[in-house]
């Protein structure tokens, strides 16, 4: 992994939104510092070389970013997880709560490898509410979930409770807005 990086000091911070009150941490500027951005997936790669994961599953869309590296470096599968409408075939579908209204995700079937190891990704990891629905799509398809990466971590919004029993993994977290 080299030298240990400071990647607080990559994130920026936005106060105010997407509403007021809101401390937003903007992962996109740690995409524009090519040194962060390697930081990460060679961190990423140090965590899971002696660990079997057969493959990982992004979630749409900034997931996308730090999984395909992570997946063409390890030589791993790349899954992606979309929002409802953006897949051709036939898909898994999982309809999940918002703070203020519903979503829906979808994976192909046939992308799910039955009985193998996935790892499921995620920029930031928040409420949980969209790796739950992830997880469970996943384990609908019948592959096992051994654990969730972030990049980012905001356990004070109780992301902890609604992941568990998989074990979590972030490069970073924060405890308060």
């Amino acid at each position: 992994m080299g030298q240990k990086l400071n990647l607080d000091e990559y994130i920026r911070k936005v106060p105010d939104f997407p509403k007021k009150g809101v401390l937003f941490y903007d992962i996109t500027s740690v995409l524009t510092q090519p040194k962060a951005f390697r930081y990460c997936i060679d961190c990423m790669v140090e965590i899971y070389q002696d660990k079997r994961i057969d493959a990982v599953a992004a979630i749409e869309a900034r997931g996308f970013l730090f999984a395909a590296p992570f997946a063409a470096r390890t030589g791993i599968p790349l899954i992606l997880i979309r929002k409802k409408g953006k897949l051709p075939g036939i898909t898994l579908s999982k309809r999940y709560d918002l703070e203020y209204a519903q979503a829906e995700i979808e994976i192909h079937q046939e992308d799910v490898p039955a009985g193998k190891r996935v790892l499921l990704l995620d920029d930031l990891i928040a409420t949980g509410g969209t790796l739950r629905a992830a997880r469970e799509l996943l384990i609908a398809g019948g592959a096992e979930v051994p654990e969730i990466f972030g990049v980012i971590g905001l356990p004070f919004l109780n992301y902890e409770k609604v992941l568990a029993p998989t074990p979590l993994h972030t490069l970073v977290t924060y405890d308060k807005e």
